[in-house]
């Protein structure tokens, strides 16, 4: 199959399913009024409630949701062949993900920019608040480090990547600082400035990994793990205009920019999907994911899809940055589908690769041995990469090389195919890290929330005291477990995780409906979260009884023991919740829950 089949169709699902599906939930289900005052100007404070111009706020919470997931998850997912990864991205995206942003990031606009647990506490009950609340903090932590994974392996001995991105943290303060003082308002110009200087890091980067530098830019996998939880607690700290909004525009719209270049060339070069539509995997054994196409699919690929994840940035930064309810649409539901159509650019790169060479590349050595595959381009590949790419698991390679893959084809741009590879690398990085940046935050005020009712001075939100003791716990929770992991024993747990939290935000999503008086529209959010809870719950059985348990892996069983219960006790309070709110026939009126 041609590969601009896919690109063609795929467009335009996403753009039908924005204009009808997404208009019909914002005028029809949530009722969206752009005269309502917003969080951002109810509690400006210039460091976390700041009214934010629409198109920088896009760019941000894009940046946000948009991680690891949409770029690793459909590379790990290809492996049962690119229909299954294609349909769930597509129909899931459209009628699971992009609902779930909206819905939950609408609420948090009409509650103050609360957290999702805190928005449980009001719908569900004290009880739940404080379940809701511990879950989410579990979840996240966990989430997190599986989200660092693939930045610390495509980093690992790479002072050209290294410094790549590094150069992108001083590039991302110079352009807060230059918007915020010196050309305020002047977006289009920061945003030029802020691109050419990025790209400027990228081309000096084989000067820098052939100077006397590059061993001070060379880092093992544990070494990397810490400078990335570092990382994540500086930005933690630091005020949103100085690195995480300006970090996060400039990366989306270069991740956008890029993607868009890949879709033409794939136009252009109208590359065949190596990949076949199905492969043998789909019945279980596979050498990336072992399990059957159901459930795991559906858990490989969380962002570009659904992910839970997206719902603590939905209530966590964005809310208190949004200037006009009505911008609701395009960054809730509308980053949803950007998404979308970025996991399907890279499900396509990486179906686009001979199918023997991406399973050397993405398979551990003496696995690859088992399969009887011989790699057709890959030594070519290597070379004109200038890495090693064979036995690089966890996908993030193997979609640069995919991408570079398709770039190459092009005339004229083969001998340039080294850059490509390192941009490729440079431009996964930002994705990740850029999610690295709202997490940590995100963790520090769900953090602070907990345990602030219990101590009432570590409540205070301007308190720097707080801001630097919760940044750095959060930073030290998941920096633990992604140093002491590796892509096999986090990345299924953290797909599991992760769409267990979707789950929960559907559930909290479905109490604010019925609150609103909305009942008949109650399946547009329960009809997605019991199917995500049915393929979470069966992934978590199959991953313990034929993965886990087997291999001696007593800490990710009791996790996943964990995550499942967590899972079980909230969808059944909610329901319990839902019918007593169903049967009394009494709605919440009050501003915040009112539908006008």
């Amino acid at each position: 199959m041609n590969s601009i089949v896919l690109v063609i169709v795929g467009a335009l699902v996403l753009v039908i399913g924005y204009r009808v599906y997404g208009s019909f939930i914002a005028s029809k289900v949530l009722v969206l009024d752009e005269t309502r005052e917003v969080p951002s100007k109810k509690f400006e404070d210039g460091h976390d409630y700041v009214p934010t111009n629409k198109w920088i706020l896009l760019g941000h919470h894009f940046a946000a949701i948009a991680g690891a997931g949409p770029l690793i998850g459909p590379v790990l997912a290809a492996q049962f062949g690119y229909l299954p990864g294609t349909l769930w991205i597509l129909i899931g995206g459209v009628l699971a993900g992009a609902v779930h942003d909206m819905v939950i990031l609408f609420a948090s606009v009409r509650q103050d920019g609360q957290s999702i647990a805190e928005i449980a506490r009001k719908n569900l009950g004290e009880k739940m608040g404080y379940i809701t609340s511990i879950s989410v903090i579990f979840i996240l932590i966990i989430t997190m480090a599986g989200l660092g994974l693939p930045i610390v392996n495509s980093l690992n001995s790479s002072p050209w990547g290294t410094f790549t991105v590094g150069f992108t943290i001083p590039v991302a303060i110079f352009i807060g600082i230059y918007l915020k003082f010196i050309r305020p308002g002047k977006i289009a110009e920061g945003t030029i400035i802020g691109m050419v200087l990025i790209l400027l890091g990228v081309i000096l980067g084989p000067t820098v990994q052939n100077s006397a530098l590059a061993p001070y830019l060379t880092f093992n996998v544990k070494q990397m793990s810490l400078i990335l939880a570092a990382y994540g607690f500086i930005a933690a700290v630091l005020p949103v205009w100085l690195l995480l909004l300006p970090r996060d525009y400039l990366s989306t719209y270069m991740k956008l920019g890029v993607m868009l270049v890949l879709a033409i060339g794939i136009i252009f070069v109208r590359p065949e999907l190596q990949m076949p539509a199905i492969t043998k995997f789909v019945n279980g054994g596979g050498p990336i994911v072992s399990g059957k196409v159901f459930p795991f699919v559906f858990i490989t690929i969380a962002c570009g899809a659904l992910s839970g994840f997206h719902s603590l940035i939905g209530s966590g930064t964005t809310p208190k940055l949004i200037s006009n309810e009505r911008d609701i649409l395009p960054i809730g539901f509308g980053s949803m589908l950007l998404e979308s159509f970025i996991a399907l650019m890279a499900l396509i790169a990486a179906t686009c690769l001979p199918t023997a060479d991406y399973f050397a590349i993405n398979s551990a050595p003496d696995v690859f041995a088992k399969l009887g595959m011989v790699p057709k381009e890959l030594p070519m590949l290597q070379q004109l990469v200038g890495e090693h790419l064979a036995g690089r698991t966890g996908g993030s390679v193997s979609l640069a090389v995919g991408m570079s893959y398709v770039f190459y084809q092009i005339p004229g741009l083969k001998g340039l195919m080294s850059y490509w590879y390192h941009f490729c690398i440079m431009f996964e990085a930002l994705f990740i890290l850029t999610t690295i940046d709202s997490g940590t935050r995100i963790g520090r005020y769900l953090l602070q929330d907990l345990i602030g009712k219990f101590c009432k001075p570590l409540a205070k939100k301007d308190s720097w005291f707080n801001i630097i003791f919760f940044s750095l716990l959060m930073s030290v929770c998941w920096g633990y477990l992604l140093y002491t992991g590796n892509i096999s024993t986090i990345w299924p747990l953290f797909g599991v995780a992760n769409q267990s939290l979707a789950a929960i935000a559907f559930a909290i999503g479905t109490s604010v409906l019925i609150r609103m008086g909305k009942r008949k529209y109650m399946p547009i959010t329960v009809i997605p979260m019991a199917f995500i809870s049915v393929a979470t719950l069966t992934a978590s059985v199959e991953n313990i009884a034929g993965n886990y348990i087997p291999h001696s892996k007593t800490t990710l069983t009791v996790l996943s023991i964990i995550v499942m219960i967590i899972l079980v006790v909230i969808l059944y309070e909610s329901i319990r919740h839902w019918i007593i709110d169903l049967k009394s026939g009494k709605y919440d009126n009050t501003p915040e829950n009112s539908a006008v």
